[in-house]
């Protein structure tokens, strides 16, 4: 069996979209250039002019186009249309607010690239700010319906041991993957002490802010002047959130704890202290701001974890008690401290990195480790966080041929894909079949994935 290859990746593009590029044009412009119709999909048509801001996307991106023909580009246009029109027809319900939202997320960010909202009207090549917004609303729109249209085909697509080792075996030997070199490594994390009185100096700074909002000053402004958050602070601290959104409990715990309109007492998170204001309450999401500050290191605290960890590094250069012991015992990350200081890959979930995959700092602080060599401490600065930090390799695997036994993960993320595509596949034959699909004959002569001319 082969494994089954694609010339183009049968799942959405990302959503964000890039200013110098966008993905293709919805239905509506089939008025403004009826002679340009190469495809139509259900209420969906192509215009040959998206084949062109097709290639100027990937051009964009960095991606060589020499090898890529419009006739790829146009069967990947055709299955985005079917997977939108299909979206309609299972009621799949993408929100004019939900649209609004992110669209008004990414005007936000041109207008900062570009400098102001006209430039980007003439970019567009639109006649005013309603005539853009209108045409990105049904972009952003067709693309969520995709997008939601794929994630429900695969969702539900599992796959069994019995399965993956049928997959690996009917791999033909020349064309089993090769996996890049992989290690395993392990940290141990030394926090300096905040005094308790920079602590509370802090929360004393967020009841000040706190009183003078409630007396009448803008949280907004508030936030641009005091907040340490470098994800928000510009934006007037604001974030739009739901239980499912990925923040740490204490932060939920109170966003969801107020009314609307109500501001928090300072509380404390890993990331420092905050107050949050909520602005507006729909349904499940809330709509807030929040201010956060960080409670100021020392330098005398700062060099008493340099010299703790030190110590460490060095009781376990001269074997009075391993790595991973030290870091069970010792070690200030939660998130590592109890499985003996192994780093997750969060792309994978596994232990192992694939070097050539791995970020370029924490691959830059690895590289000319042996296994089981102990790094000097390091000295990090992570959104304002200041800590030590001590690193070795407790595994290395070279370059290699994949085997079962050792890459059962990455082997079962290759069948599972395999097992996604064949589905993808199936669903696309049957929907094609009953759905309205017409061919401009200048594009007839495509060999496509898919029977899209229904011979």
């Amino acid at each position: 069996m082969r494994l089954k290859k694609r010339n183009l990746k049968f799942l959405s593009k990302p959503l964000v979209l890039l200013l110098i590029a966008t993905t293709s044009v919805f239905a509506q412009q089939k008025k403004q250039k009826i002679d340009g119709v190469i495809g139509v999909v259900g209420e969906y048509v192509i215009l040959d002019s998206d084949i062109d801001l097709e290639f100027i996307q990937l051009k964009a991106q960095g991606v060589d186009i020499k090898n890529i023909t419009r006739c790829e580009l146009f069967g990947k246009q055709l299955e985005d249309k079917l997977y939108a029109h299909q979206a309609i027809q299972d009621s799949i319900i993408v929100t004019d607010q939900e649209v609004n939202d992110f669209m008004n997320q990414q005007i936000d960010a041109m207008v900062e690239q570009v400098g102001s909202m006209d430039k980007v009207i003439k970019f567009y090549n639109k006649k005013d700010e309603d005539d853009f917004r209108s045409y990105f609303f049904d972009i952003i729109k067709m693309n969520k319906l995709t997008s939601q249209m794929q994630k429900k085909i695969v969702d539900e697509i599992e796959i069994t041991p019995e399965e993956v080792r049928n997959f690996f075996k009917d791999i033909p030997e020349d064309e089993i993957p090769m996996f890049g070199a992989e290690v395993e490594v392990a940290q141990i994390v030394i926090e300096p002490k905040i005094s308790d009185e920079e602590k509370q100096k802090v929360i004393n700074k967020l009841k000040e802010i706190r009183k003078e909002v409630l007396e009448g000053s803008s949280f907004f402004t508030k936030a641009v002047l005091f907040s340490e958050d470098p994800g928000s602070s510009s934006n007037g601290g604001f974030y739009k959130m739901n239980r499912k959104t990925p923040f740490v409990k204490e932060f939920k715990d109170v966003a969801f704890s107020l009314a609307e309109g109500e501001i928090s007492e300072p509380f404390e998170t890993e990331f420092g202290y905050h107050i949050i204001y909520v602005e507006k309450i729909k349904g499940q999401d809330r709509e807030l701001r929040h201010i956060l500050i960080a409670p100021k290191v020392s330098n005398e605290a700062l060099a008493e974890a340099k010299e703790e960890i030190e110590i460490i590094r060095e009781k376990i250069v001269n074997g009075e008690i391993s790595f991973e012991d030290a870091a069970k015992a010792s070690s200030d990350e939660k998130e590592t401290k109890n499985n003996g200081g192994v780093l997750f890959n969060p792309q994978t979930m596994e232990t192992k990195f694939e070097l050539t995959k791995m970020d370029p700092a924490l691959y830059n602080q690895i590289v000319d480790l042996k296994v089981n060599d102990i790094s000097q401490p390091i000295l990090e600065n992570e959104r304002g966080k200041k800590f030590y930090k001590i690193l070795t390799i407790n595994d290395k695997l070279p370059e290699h041929k994949a085997d079962y036994a050792s890459d059962y993960l990455k082997i079962k993320e290759l069948a599972l894909r395999d097992k996604q595509i064949k589905a993808i596949s199936k669903w696309m034959d049957e929907k094609i079949q009953e759905t309205y699909v017409k061919i401009d004959k200048d594009y007839q002569q495509c060999e496509f994935t898919n029977n899209w001319l229904k011979k």
